[in-house]
């Protein structure tokens, strides 16, 4: 019989850790620069149906000609730049949280999207990017036929007597 001693805070530790690494890499991985500029990354939704695949970002205060949509060996990409407007020069701000600045959203698309004939619309900030599938991917209704048994000859033979 194996005890275990119980730790009421192990699991709030691990927690911690999880956290204190995520922030480490997070820091690691973007420059000053970045920082200064306030790096952001739009929040993105990808879901599919029988017919296509969709990606949908939203691009608050964006407008279709600040964003780039490419499709390349295929991985889409979305790049754009949301530049901060100073209103008035008499304007002194208390605080900014918005982020501004560039960024650059990748996804690999898997084999079943076709690249071609995608469909972009951009309304109310939210970029919809609908991309079909290819016609081998889709779903299909494979019909089921009884199965035909051969009918079997029952001839009998008469002889006249």
């Amino acid at each position: 019989m194996n005890l275990i001693t119980y730790d009421p805070f192990r699991e709030l530790r691990s927690l911690q850790n999880e956290v204190n690494r995520a922030f480490n890499l997070g820091f690691e991985r973007a420059g000053d620069n970045e920082l200064l500029r306030g790096a952001w990354n739009p929040s993105v939704d990808i879901y599919e149906n029988k017919d296509q695949l969709v990606v949908e970002a939203e691009l608050p205060g964006m407008k279709p000609e600040d964003v780039n949509v490419s499709i390349e060996n295929n991985v889409l990409t979305i790049h754009g730049e949301r530049k901060f407007e100073k209103k008035d020069e008499g304007d002194n701000f208390h605080r900014i949280e918005r982020a501004y600045g560039s960024f650059t959203r990748s996804f690999t698309l898997p084999p079943t999207v076709s690249s071609e004939n995608v469909e972009a619309h951009f309304d109310n900030g939210v970029l919809r990017l609908a991309m079909a599938k290819r016609e081998e991917a889709k779903p299909k209704k494979i019909e089921i036929k009884p199965l035909v048994k051969p009918i079997e000859a029952n001839v009998k033979t008469h002889t006249a007597g």
